[in-house]
């Protein structure tokens, strides 16, 4: 364990749904961990999970130990990445474990595979009705909440909530889940997270900063 107090540590990480990393920038970090942002890549046409996660991790360099964290969607991301090129650790933001915590939201869906067949011009900047979706979703009193997303690719965005709705996992026990308690995207009362963070909703890495570094430099030099 020494090895991590003497060299720089590296974490990988991967930010949410159409977000960048203006959602993370104010996360403070054990002061010999050096934070490598992985960009969103946007899709090929009809490209399967297991590919796309192939280019994400093309990043990281696996000839040293390296850790994985993830918000959201990107916590899904780190989860897929875990498996083709395995990390020290596993910390996911406002993510879930396995496709068994999804919600009901999300589970319907799942079921209906209506995230599908939803046009493509949906998801696209002029599309209202989708943003006023995720201000109620991730955090209705934000008045600030699309700031934080930058990638807008309407294709992305489409085939990024299939795969979430799709997305098939068995739980591995390792990862450590931050979730907040008042997260609409990933109930905590579906999940059994290591912390919870009180008054988080599905922003909390943004707008509880403070709580989520306490937490993070813990983990992290544990």
């Amino acid at each position: 364990m020494l090895f991590f107090y003497f060299s720089n540590m590296k974490i990988y990480v991967v930010s949410g749904l159409g977000a960048d990393f203006k959602v993370l920038e104010r996360l403070q970090f054990p002061e010999h961990c050096e934070i490598v942002f992985i960009d969103w890549l946007i899709p090929e046409k009809n490209e399967p999970l297991s590919i796309y996660v192939e280019r994400m991790a093309e990043k990281i360099d696996a000839s040293e130990p390296f850790y994985l964290l993830g918000y959201s969607f990107g916590g899904i991301i780190v989860q897929e990445i875990n498996k083709i090129k395995p990390a020290e650790k596993v910390v996911i933001l406002g993510s879930i474990k396995s496709d068994k915590e999804k919600s009901k939201f999300i589970r319907t869906g799942e079921v209906t595979k209506i995230p599908r067949v939803l046009p493509l011009s949906l998801f696209n900047d002029r599309a209202a009705n989708v943003y006023s979706v995720v201000r109620k979703l991730f955090d209705p009193k934000n008045p600030k909440i699309l700031q934080y997303f930058k990638v807008r690719d309407p294709y992305y965005l489409k085939w990024s909530v299939e795969k979430v709705s799709e997305w098939k996992f068995e739980e591995n026990p390792s990862v450590i889940q931050i979730l907040g308690d008042r997260d609409l995207v990933f109930p905590v009362k579906n999940s059994k997270p290591n912390y919870i963070i009180k008054g988080g909703t599905h922003l909390f890495p943004a707008t509880k900063y403070k709580e989520v570094s306490k937490v993070l430099n813990e983990v992290f030099l544990l």
